[in-house]
């Protein structure tokens, strides 16, 4: 589917901040942007430019289109993916313990299994933390060995890890002002209550008007 446009601050410290601190401060707003728990944001269901796909709920942008991965043996969503004409961001949520995160122990198996495959895995300071830069060799349908590069991202929420993968121009070129960084930004995660064992999936929902993705 294709989107549509769609604190009350204390008294002031005395000392001024030096300019290291300034520093600082100008660079955290990007890092300090979403994604978002839903506990953190004042959430409209009404709101059109939203699509709740339960686990996540995905804000429209005019230059992202938000195609569903589903697995057909099972029928349900197995991931969303944000896409634009330069590339792609996968989106997977999972379960994660209230006080240790589980991104740790992802990288390795996600390292593991890029080795497994003949390629490479190296870490890298993103701005969400360490990020995996993935690298891996395949065929294509004619036989020629062709190049997959990625760049996956684990963001640490309450009690979740939202893991992003991105694909073409953003893997290769970071860039927090590209649309699908921008969009992965205004992503909002919903956990729930229910327990769950760290590293279990968390469903997403087919919405009623969307249109079925292999």
């Amino acid at each position: 589917m294709r989107f549509g446009r769609k604190k009350e601050s204390g008294e002031a410290p005395v000392d001024e901040p030096t300019p290291e601190v300034e520093a600082e401060i100008e660079a955290k707003p990007a890092q300090l942007g979403g994604p978002f728990d839903i506990s953190e944001v004042d959430y409209d269901e009404t709101d059109a430019t939203k699509v709740n796909l339960g686990a996540l709920i995905i804000t429209g942008r005019p230059d992202v289109e938000l195609r569903l991965q589903v697995d057909e043996a099972s029928g349900g969503v197995a991931a969303a993916l944000l896409v634009n004409q330069e590339g792609a961001v996968e989106l997977r949520a999972f379960a994660s313990p209230r006080n240790a995160g589980i991104w740790d122990d992802v990288r390795k198996s996600i390292s593991a299994e890029a080795a497994r495959q003949g390629g490479t895995a190296t870490e890298a300071d993103g701005p969400w933390g360490t990020e995996l830069n993935v690298v891996v060799t395949s065929k294509d349908d004619q036989g020629r060995t062709v190049t997959q590069p990625s760049r996956i991202a684990g963001i640490a929420g309450p009690r979740w890890l939202l893991r992003a993968t991105f694909f073409g121009k953003p893997a290769v070129e970071p860039d927090p002002d590209h649309p699908l960084e921008q969009a992965l930004r205004d992503v909002i995660v919903v956990r729930g209550d229910g327990a769950m064992a760290p590293g279990e999936f968390l469903p997403l929902a087919l919405p009623a008007n969307a249109q079925r993705m292999g």
